[in-house]
Order: structure tokens, then C-alpha cells, then sequence
């Protein structure tokens, strides 16, 4: 027979495994519509998601205009967007 306790535990055991994954942008939400993902256009801390080898999602760049870190931006924005290291970019780059 299955105790009140032992379903408080598994109930609670499930709820934190949950908020221990990170959650992309995209696996919350998908692409967002009119928006396009522009490459090294965001401050330190400000990306939308993913860097490849350096942080695994938003929030987590560690430099300004990190050329491996997205953010959404309107479509049709992001290569005119002007960084002290050049354009935006619609895929990744070398910082």
C-alpha cells in the first residue's frame, strides 16, 4: 500500500528534477514568430539561448557580443544590428 508520505516524496522528488533542467528558448516556446535568432548582438548575461562551448542556454554569456550567443530580434534586423565587433549575424562566429 502506497503511503500519503510516499506520494508527497515522489510528487516532490518530480517537481524538483523538473526546475533542475534548463530550458532553451525554443524548447519552451519554439521559434518565435516575426523574430529571427542574430548572433553576437547580445551583452554579457542578456542572451536568449545557447553558445556553443561556452554557456548551455539564456542568461549565461560572459562577454558583450558574444559571437556564439544568440538573441531574438526582429526579422530582417540582425545583419544591419552594429557591434563594436562588426555586424549581427544570422549564424555563429568567432568572437
Amino acid at each position: 500500500m502506497i503511503t500519503k508520505t510516499e506520494i508527497s516524496a515522489a510528487t516532490l522528488a518530480a517537481a524538483l528534477a523538473l526546475l533542475a533542467m534548463p530550458l532553451s528558448a525554443e524548447e519552451m516556446g519554439g521559434a518565435k514568430t516575426g523574430k529571427e535568432k542574430c548572433y553576437g548582438v547580445a551583452l554579457k548575461g542578456q542572451n536568449d539561448c545557447a553558445s556553443k562551448g561556452a554557456n548551455s542556454c539564456a542568461g549565461q554569456s560572459k562577454v558583450d557580443y558574444e559571437g556564439t550567443a544568440w538573441k531574438y530580434v526582429p526579422k530582417g534586423t540582425c545583419e544591419t544590428m552594429k557591434t563594436p565587433h562588426g555586424m549581427g549575424s544570422l549564424h555563429p562566429t568567432k568572437s
